[in-house]
């Protein structure tokens, strides 16, 4: 490993990247993986530069010739209170003849206004991927910050100088006063969404009422005792049935607590991608506390023997109330956009008209004060949600079928489908570099999809088996087991290099891991 060639708070001269211009920064940190510093500008903008980007200050002093004379007392270029300056008794009159020093100075150099620094001209970057890893390109710099104010270089004179008026004269041929200002970016405002998706805007108005009826449909069938998609339409319930004050308390009670969850002050502060304008949003994780604390909470209440079995009874006023609630966040986030500045809008449902930015969402990143919606709901109240109805339907399984124990297959799909949910909340900073965050704005899609289609569909397989129980062998179940946790290993090592590249697209070390990466990538062009 190449040890660091500059400290913590040291301040150096750190390449602007995208040119070739230098300002003054401050070492944050170091990064012993990427082996990438972290500066800091006068500004507050923080970016991550390369060690052969960064120069130390001494790096721009400008050299100064040899004098003759090398002695502290000669540069001091103190004088007497008088002004006047002593010389030599034998010494000869003006203009008569150039002292050594002077005499190496070229005859026809008159004037230089340029002066040369102690940089090394550097090869900008190719195949710039940025803009793949949901960082914006940065496209124009005010490149007139950079000042040099030129001295004109002293014309050699016929004079004899004392050595020491000699020396103050040579320094001052070469000194160069630099005024260096932090860069500023020229802020870059979302571009109206001219490519939709989905069909467009007919395609997303059916989709706003397919959705619903896709989870409402499945969930019907499965209730059946022939679940099969010949038997259709399935029974319909009674419309007054499908409604439960008491339960739609119960559903904001978890909401609520698991957003009380996510603004406890635990678990570390983290910066998530540039954003148009440069910031980059602060994420608190602490998802995988938040499921600690959700878990200590479930054991409690099955402790003083509260029923779970009461979720599977009310299923579908649930997954109802799930999307009440989904539709008035969605709503609520498309007039609070209305409100929002250009720069603070989603590249992605920025088209103009209502239906389509409605669904895709319009605001990319709408915060309450420090309480960021789409990023909470993201992770908490429906993964772990999806987690809470499949153990809901293992007990409601031991319950109806009055067992001892809970089928194996039972047994499997929640320990398959916990896994999932664990492994997302322990990777939880990984989801900030996907497309969700850093591209989708948070609309009907992401509100509906994340407060209901995930713990209602997701979990659909649990509910399936209370009503339809299923033996699986042991061999069978071996190899079930087997298959899984390959697909797991397969899962979890592409996510991971995915986030890396989209950290670091230039990573050495991704370079001989991802060749079927690289492969697809470039056909994607």
């Amino acid at each position: 490993m190449p040890a660091r060639k500059f400290a913590d708070e040291e301040i150096v001269m750190g390449r602007w990247p995208g040119s070739v211009l230098f300002y003054e920064v401050q070492v944050a940190n170091y990064d012993d993986r990427t082996h990438l510093y972290t500066v800091k500008y006068s500004d507050g903008t923080e970016l991550q530069l390369k060690e052969n980007d960064i120069r130390s200050l001494s790096s721009f002093r400008f050299r100064k010739s040899s004098s003759s004379s090398g002695s502290p007392s000669r540069r001091s270029g103190s004088r007497s209170r008088s002004g006047s300056r002593s010389r030599s008794p034998g010494r000869p009159a003006k203009h008569k003849r150039r002292s050594s020093s002077q005499s190496r100075e070229p005859r026809n150099a008159k004037k230089n206004t340029t002066a040369e620094a102690n940089l090394i001209p550097l090869k900008l970057y190719e195949n710039n991927n940025d803009h793949y890893n949901g960082e914006p390109d940065i496209t124009e710099v005010n490149y007139s910050s950079l000042k040099i104010l030129q001295h004109e270089r002293i014309q050699p004179e016929t004079e004899p100088l004392h050595p020491r008026k000699l020396e103050q004269k040579m320094e001052q041929m070469y000194s160069v006063e630099r005024i260096f200002e932090t860069p500023q970016t020229v802020g870059r405002v979302c571009m109206k969404t001219k490519e939709l998706e989905f069909g467009g805007r007919m395609g997303v108005f059916f989709m706003i009422f397919l959705m619903p009826a896709t989870v409402f449909y499945l969930l019907l069938m499965c209730k059946q005792k022939d679940p099969s998609v010949l038997n259709f339409p399935p029974p319909l319930p009674a419309f007054d049935s499908l409604w439960e004050t008491r339960v739609f308390g119960v559903f904001l009670l978890w909401f609520f607590l698991q957003a009380l969850f996510y603004l406890l002050p635990i678990g570390k502060v983290v910066e998530g991608t540039p954003l148009l304008n440069g910031v980059r949003l602060p994420y608190r994780i602490n998802g995988f506390y938040a499921f600690i604390l959700t878990t200590v909470a479930l054991g409690i209440c099955l402790y003083f023997e509260m029923e779970l079995y009461y979720l599977y009874n009310h299923f579908l006023q649930f997954a109802v109330s799930a999307t009440v609630f989904s539709v008035a966040l969605s709503i609520y986030l498309y007039v609070r956009s209305l409100k929002s500045s250009e720069e603070e809008l989603s590249p992605g449902g920025n088209s103009g008209n209502i239906i389509y930015d409605f669904f895709m969402g319009r605001e990319l990143n709408p915060r309450i004060g420090h309480f960021d919606l789409k990023y909470f709901c993201e992770l908490r109240p429906g993964l772990i949600g999806w987690v809470v109805i499949n153990l809901a339907m293992l007990l409601t399984e031991m319950k109806v079928h009055r067992q001892s124990m809970p089928s194996l297959s039972m047994i499997l799909v929640n320990t398959f489908q916990l896994l999932y949910v664990v492994d997302a909340l322990w990777n939880e900073e990984a989801i900030l570099t996907t497309m969700d965050i850093t591209h989708d704005g948070f609309g009907f899609m992401l509100a509906f999809g994340d407060l209901v289609w995930v713990p209602f569909l997701y979990s659909l397989q649990a509910f399936y088996l209370v009503n339809h129980p299923h033996e699986v062998s042991w061999p069978t179940a071996c190899a079930i087991l087997t298959l899984n946790f390959l697909g797991y290993y397969i899962f979890r090592g592409a996510n991971s290099q995915k986030n890396a590249f989209r950290r670091n697209p230039k990573d050495p070390k991704l370079a001989r891991k991802c060749f079927l990466g690289k492969f697809v990538f470039y056909l994607h062009f």
